[in-house]
C-alpha cells in the first residue's frame, strides 16, 4: 500500500513539473519594419517582428500585445497599440501591425510584445521617432501680415491664427500639437535657426521669423507663412492683408482687412477716416484705398493698400471731362480681359438699353458710366465713368466782375480754359468773412448755381487759385446785380 502510494505522488510530481515548463516562453526583442514612424489620418500601419520559444508553450486562450512607451522610452504608462485574437498567433516567428494613437510625439519611443497566457514580456524595441501629424497643411501667422514693428525698447508679438483667415486650417484646434519658432538665417535665407517653442513669439529682435508644427524629425507641410519683424520709428510703414487676397471676388461676400498687432488703429477709406473703425480689422465689400494708423506704443506705424474687388481688369479709351460741339459725337469703346463680359450703359443714371456692346457713340452733353460684369468664375463687376459737355469759352482773363440775373450775359463766374475742369486745378472761392463757399478741382465755369442775397451793397467774394503746378492766382469777384 505503501509502494502504491509513493508511484502516486511521483506521478503527480512529474505531471506537474511538464505543465509547469510547458506554461513559460521567452519573447525575444521585436524588429522594427521601419526606421521612423510619421502618421497622418491618411497612413497609420507599421509592422514588427518577433520570435518566442517555444512554440508549444502557448494556450489556447493566449493574446500578444503590442505596447508602446511614452516619449522617453518609458512603460510606466505605457499604450496598448494592439491585442490579438486568442489563439491567432501560434507560429514564431511572428509578425504583427499597429496604428499609432493621434496623440503621440517623440524622438524615443518604444515598443514591447507581452504574452497572456503564459503571461511573459519582452525586452523593448531599439527607440524610434514617432508622431502622428493631426495637422499637415500649411497655416497663417499675424493674419498674413507680411510684416511686424515695434518701437525701440519693445516687442512685437507673432501668434498663430486661430481660425485664421480665409480657409486657413489652423493648427491650434488641436491640443496635443506643439510648436517651434525660427529665425531665417541672414547670410543663408534657405537656412534657420530656432528660437523658442510655444503658441506665441514675443520679437524683439529684427529679422524673419515663422512657426512649424512641432513633428521633430519627421518631415510635414505645416508651417506658416514668414513675417519680417523691424524696429519702427514714428512714420514708418507696415503693410495690411486682405482675407480673400487682392483682388478679391467681390460675389463671395465681404474680405477682411487686417492690419499688424498695435494698441490702437484708425482706418481711412480713400483719406478719410472712416468713424467707428478702431479694431485691428475692418471688413468691406468696396474697392477703394483703405488705410491705416497703428498705434504701436511709443511710436506709430501706417499702412494702406489699393483693394480691388473683380478678378478681371478693364479700360475706357476715353478721359473722364470731354467737350464736344453740338452736331460732333463721341465713340467710347472698353477693353477688358474679363471672361464672358457684359456691358451696361447709363446716361444721367438711366440704363440705355439699346446699348449692350463694349462700344457706344455718345451724343447728348451729361454724365454716362458703363459698368462691366465678369460672368464666368469670379462674377464680379466694375465702373468707368465719364462726361459731356459743351467747350467752356476760352476766355483771356480771369474775370472779377459778374452779374448773375439770369439775362444770358455774365451769370456765372468764367475763367480761361486752363484752369477748368480736367486740368486738375483746384478752385476755392471764399466769402469777405473768410467762409469758404466753393472749393472743387472740378470748376465747370458755373458759380454761383444758387441765388446771393445782396442785401443793401454788392458782396465780394476772393478766390484762390491753385494748378497742378502750384501756380498760384488770387483776387476778387464783385457780385452785381
Amino acid at each position: 500500500m505503501k509502494n502504491f502510494t509513493f508511484i502516486n505522488i511521483l506521478v503527480f510530481f512529474v505531471f506537474f513539473l511538464t505543465e509547469t515548463i510547458n506554461a513559460q516562453i521567452v519573447i525575444g526583442k521585436p524588429s522594427l519594419g521601419f526606421s521612423q514612424a510619421c502618421a497622418s489620418p491618411s497612413f497609420n500601419t507599421y509592422y514588427t517582428t518577433f520570435t518566442f520559444s517555444p512554440e508549444a508553450g502557448l494556450t489556447g486562450a493566449n493574446q500578444f500585445i503590442i505596447e508602446l512607451s511614452d516619449n522617453t522610452g518609458s512603460f510606466t504608462n505605457a499604450s496598448v497599440i494592439y491585442t490579438s485574437a486568442q489563439g491567432a498567433v501560434t507560429t514564431s516567428p511572428a509578425t504583427l501591425s499597429f496604428s499609432l494613437p493621434t496623440t503621440t510625439s517623440g524622438e524615443a519611443h518604444k515598443i514591447r510584445i507581452k504574452s497572456t497566457a503564459p503571461a511573459a514580456t519582452s525586452t523593448a524595441s531599439n527607440a524610434f521617432a514617432a508622431y502622428y501629424k493631426l495637422h499637415d497643411t500649411p497655416f497663417s501667422i499675424n493674419n498674413l501680415i507680411s510684416t511686424g514693428a515695434y518701437c525701440a525698447g519693445g516687442s512685437y508679438l507673432l501668434t498663430i491664427d486661430n481660425p485664421g483667415t480665409g480657409e486657413n486650417d489652423s493648427p491650434l484646434k488641436y491640443p496635443s500639437l506643439t510648436f517651434n519658432w525660427y529665425k531665417v538665417n541672414e547670410a543663408s535665407p534657405t537656412t534657420s535657426v530656432f528660437v523658442v517653442s510655444g503658441e506665441t513669439l514675443s520679437v524683439n529682435t529684427p529679422g524673419t521669423y515663422f512657426a512649424r508644427t512641432n513633428y521633430g524629425t519627421c518631415t510635414s507641410e505645416s508651417y506658416s507663412n514668414r513675417v519680417t519683424v523691424s524696429e519702427a520709428t514714428t512714420g514708418g510703414t507696415s503693410s495690411i492683408s486682405s482675407s480673400l487676397g487682392n483682388p478679391y471676388c467681390s460675389s463671395e461676400g465681404a474680405t477682411t482687412l487686417s492690419a499688424i498687432n498695435g494698441n490702437s488703429y484708425k482706418w481711412f477709406k480713400n483719406g478719410t477716416e472712416i468713424q467707428g473703425a478702431t479694431n485691428q480689422m475692418y471688413e468691406t465689400n468696396e474697392a477703394a484705398t483703405y488705410a491705416v494708423t497703428v498705434n504701436l506704443g511709443s511710436c506709430t506705424t501706417s499702412a494702406s493698400i489699393n483693394l480691388e474687388n473683380s478678378g478681371f481688369t478693364s479700360s475706357i479709351d476715353v478721359p473722364e471731362f470731354n467737350t464736344i460741339e453740338t452736331g460732333e459725337t463721341l465713340e467710347v469703346t472698353i477693353t477688358t480681359d474679363a471672361s464672358n463680359p457684359t456691358f451696361e450703359w447709363y446716361f444721367n443714371e438711366t440704363i440705355i438699353s439699346s446699348v449692350t456692346s463694349n462700344s457706344f457713340e455718345a451724343s447728348e452733353m451729361g454724365k454716362y458710366k458703363v459698368i462691366v460684369t465678369e460672368t464666368n468664375g469670379c462674377v464680379a463687376s466694375t465702373e468707368h465713368s465719364f462726361s459731356i459737355s459743351e467747350p467752356f469759352p476760352d476766355v483771356a482773363n480771369i474775370p472779377n466782375l459778374i452779374s448773375p440775373n439770369n439775362d444770358g450775359t455774365n451769370d456765372t463766374w468764367v475763367i480761361p480754359q486752363e484752369y477748368v475742369a480736367g486740368t486738375n486745378t483746384q478752385v476755392i472761392i471764399l466769402s469777405s468773412q473768410g467762409k469758404v463757399v466753393l472749393q472743387t478741382n472740378d470748376y465747370q465755369n458755373n458759380w454761383p448755381e444758387n441765388q446771393i442775397d445782396f442785401k443793401a451793397i454788392n458782396p465780394v467774394y476772393y478766390y484762390i487759385i491753385t494748378t497742378s503746378k502750384n501756380k498760384i492766382r488770387k483776387g476778387s469777384i464783385t457780385v452785381v446785380k
